[in-house]
């Protein structure tokens, strides 16, 4: 599994620390790993936006203008499923912590055995949920669960993106939509894109989805859907 962590740390050495620590886990754990660590929760927010959907997010308490906690209720406003990790020297907000579905509260200096076993728990929890994504169509924004979503092609300037009941037009491009669906999904076309749990079979030229629909598939490609269909078999 890929997971994608932040760590939030005014102190630079400690986030540092905690990036190693989350490097060794995965490693451990065989999991891929895409870290970001921010100085302030100001910083967090005005790049959060621009990068895939955070899973995991390492909260230091005592920072700045804006603390962890205040950033956490911000988080929680529009983010039910991230997992929240505080850490912090300070006791004091454990209560506080809890108000915003905290997993956890870990005491500086953090230990490598306690922070394995949180990440480990953020992961089984994570594993539980029903990913979605929210995409824009016209003037509305539409939630549709990640498992749902069977294929999408492009077409001009949107993506056509498909489930079994319903077509939803999406002003945004393919490599856009990618890192939006990201696990599961792959490119088996450079216009078309497709989910890999929903395929049926593969031939040289085309590929065929559970509900009878048949995608091109592009010159030089077929070894590397493969390779993404048994990836993706076994993470289901």
């Amino acid at each position: 599994m890929t997971y994608h962590i932040a760590i939030v740390d005014d102190a630079a050495e400690e986030a540092a620390y905690a990036r190693r620590l989350c490097e060794d886990w995965a490693d451990a754990a065989g999991h891929t790993l895409l870290c970001h660590a921010f100085s302030s929760a100001e910083q967090f927010l005005f790049h959060a936006e621009d990068l895939p959907a955070f899973d995991v997010l390492l909260l230091d308490i005592e920072m700045g203008d804006m603390n962890g906690i205040e950033l956490a209720r911000r988080i929680r406003e529009r983010d039910g499923r991230i997992q929240l990790v505080f850490i912090t020297g300070y006791p004091d907000f454990i209560a506080e912590g809890y108000e915003v579905s905290a997993l956890h509260y870990l005491m500086k200096p953090v230990g490598r055995d306690k922070l394995f076993r949180v990440l480990d728990r953020a992961a089984a929890a994570l594993r539980k949920q029903v990913r979605t994504v929210l995409l824009p169509v016209g003037k509305e924004s539409v939630c549709l669960p990640v498992d749902t979503v069977l294929c999408a092609e492009s077409q001009g300037h949107y993506m056509i993106v498909r489930t079994r009941d319903a077509e939803y037009k999406c002003r945004m491009t393919a490599a856009e939509l990618s890192a939006l669906l990201g696990e599961g999904f792959a490119r088996c076309h450079r216009s078309v894109i497709v989910g890999l749990r929903h395929v049926v079979r593969v031939t040289k030229t085309a590929v065929f989805l559970t509900d009878g629909t048949e995608l091109p598939l592009g010159r030089g490609t077929y070894d590397e859907l493969n390779r993404a269909l048994i990836a993706a078999l076994r993470e289901m």
